[in-house]
């Protein structure tokens, strides 16, 4: 398509980033503050602003990006009451950005006075666009006003006496700047500033519009390194966004090809497609074994905040933080995490090795919870109604029981075409299995030892039958044998008992005992499973065997 043309950036054929590993956690900075806040429809009032700058200190930010205090009144007021009222910790810089205007630089740099710590963020336009449609300038004047800008602030430094003062400068739209250009930019106001290797410049390389692949960009940085002067003199820093949708993997790829430094917001919020989500980037760390140097313990809580103080709503598939990313709806998912879970809490050490099936890292460990693992609808499988009847009531159910629960809650949720909650599946397995009492019903049932060598019973039972009350009696080897002989002596036993499992639920006075008995029909060879539950394991037995009976007549 002619209106359309791949994007060309720099010849790197020796590249050696692809073979690079992510060993240690970037330089995080948060402009969520800034950047964040001008995307909203809303912006965050001061009070919401104030709480979101409590959390990020709280989940580890050291540099925090404020504001644009000269150009807008409540931002300046906002960092003035930082300062003012000492919120601002001792290890923190809080960062502010500014055009290269001289007033602009002297009013952003009176809203920082008496800080501990700032960053003086400088930045201008670079890109062929901007300076072609924005400012109609070349590139000689672009690069002066940068360099004016640089020298501007560092006249001024006296004003911020007392105050750690670290300067950073952004040729904005660094992705779509000859990257030579942006270089030569760059090192002009190095050569103004003059950072040593112990007070080192931040440059940071925006890729203000995802206009490249993230391969693409990783090469833009790695050029950028390698071709610098004063590559120890410098932290370099990115700043992407995700009109790509590929955000996360460019910085990433970043960081392998040389950058040290990572400017995003917590979940991605910021113009058009958003910035880069740091709590993504951050995580994928943790992921990888590395400490990702950031307090991500309670990703609920942190979500809950940025809702709050931005209006904005994390999508449900969002990675780690959305509602559904723990969660799995299909059967072969379900078996799977289900017997990844079991063998995960047979393990004794807490620090084992995390292999659990479809889930790459261990949900509690970001302050999730395994309640939202497996979810129940149309297409859930056997495997994931068991494990929510294990995980949440208790009830072990044989294997070979899993289908016939299974296709019962798909019919239910398939009816009523939504997801069942688990006391909806609690719900159907309770009128299928315990209160299914029709053809046959046991009103009294007394079980006495006839033989204490061979452990022989007698069984004596009142059960009504379709309406009639009948009075049994059978002998057998266990309890539910002795009530199978008292059936047959009516001629109701047109089966065989094909397998038999029984457990506890609960502990202390409020165990029960649970059975489980499958019989199959002698005539058509039909298997039934039925369950009982009783505080005597006895009555649970047999209970079990009326309730596979009455599935299997009715």
């Amino acid at each position: 398509m002619p209106k359309y043309t791949p994007f060309k950036t720099v010849e790197l054929p020796d590249r050696t980033w692809p073979d690079k590993v992510i060993t240690r956690a970037p330089i995080w900075c948060s402009v969520d503050l800034r950047d964040g806040n001008q995307a909203l429809a809303v912006p965050m009032s001061v009070n919401d602003k104030l709480e979101m700058f409590d959390l990020l200190v709280q989940i580890g930010f050291k540099e925090i990006e404020v504001g644009f205090p000269s150009a807008s009144q409540i931002d300046f007021d906002f960092v003035r009451r930082l300062v003012e009222e000492k919120r601002i910790p001792d290890d923190v810089y809080i960062q502010v950005l500014t055009q290269s205007r001289e007033a602009l630089i002297r009013r952003t740099m009176e809203s920082v006075q008496g800080a501990p710590n700032a960053i003086i963020h400088l930045y201008n336009s670079t890109s062929p666009l901007q300076r072609k449609i924005t400012f109609n300038l070349g590139k000689e004047e672009i690069k002066q006003i940068a360099v004016d800008g640089t020298r501007m602030v560092k006249s001024l430094l006296p004003m911020l006496a007392g105050t750690n003062v670290r300067f950073e400068y952004s040729p904005e739209s660094f992705s779509d700047t000859e990257t030579e250009y942006a270089l030569e930019v760059c090192e002009a106001v190095m050569d103004v500033w003059e950072p040593t290797k112990e007070k080192k410049i931040i440059l940071n390389l925006p890729d203000t519009v995802e206009w490249v692949p993230a391969h693409k960009h990783a090469d833009q940085i790695e050029w950028f390194c390698r071709n610098m002067s004063r590559r120890d003199h410098a932290i370099i820093s990115m700043h992407t966004h995700n009109d790509r949708g590929t955000g996360v993997a460019a910085c990433e790829m970043g960081v392998m090809a040389g950058a040290d430094r990572v400017e995003g917001t917590l979940f991605g919020n910021g113009e058009r497609t958003g910035n880069l989500d740091i709590v993504t980037v951050a995580l994928n760390r943790l992921a990888d074994g590395i400490d990702p140097e950031l307090d991500l313990r309670d990703v609920p809580r942190i979500r809950r905040i940025y809702e709050r103080c931005t209006r904005m709503t994390v999508p449900p598939r969002h990675p780690y933080a959305g509602e559904l990313v723990f969660t799995a709806f299909s059967g072969s998912h379900q078996d799977a995490i289900k017997k990844g879970m079991d063998r995960r809490d047979d393990a004794t050490a807490p620090d084992a090795p995390w292999e659990v099936p479809y889930l790459h890292i261990d949900p509690r460990d970001i302050g999730r919870t395994y309640e939202s693992i497996v979810r129940i609808n149309s297409q859930s499988g056997k495997g994931g109604v068991a494990y929510v009847m294990s995980r949440d009531y208790g009830f072990e159910m044989p294997k070979s029981m899993h289908p016939e629960m299974g296709v019962l809650v798909n019919r239910i949720a398939d009816e009523l075409g939504r997801e069942l909650t688990t006391s909806e599946i609690y719900e159907a397995f309770n009128r299928e299995f315990l209160q299914v009492d029709q053809p046959l019903e046991v009103r009294k049932i007394t079980f006495d030892y006839i033989d204490d060598e061979n452990r022989s019973l007698s069984c004596k039972t009142v059960v009504r039958c379709d309406g009639t009350e009948h009075v049994l009696g059978g002998i057998g080897n266990g309890p539910i044998s002795a009530f199978a002989h008292a059936l047959e002596t009516q001629g109701w036993r047109d089966f065989r008992l094909t397998d038999f499992h029984e457990h506890a639920v609960g502990q202390g006075v409020d165990t029960e005992a649970v059975a489980y008995v499958q019989i199959q029909l002698n005539e058509s060879g039909k298997m039934f499973w039925g369950a009982g539950v009783d505080t005597n394991i006895d009555r649970a037995g047999t209970k079990a065997l009326v309730s596979a009976y009455n599935r299997a007549h009715r």
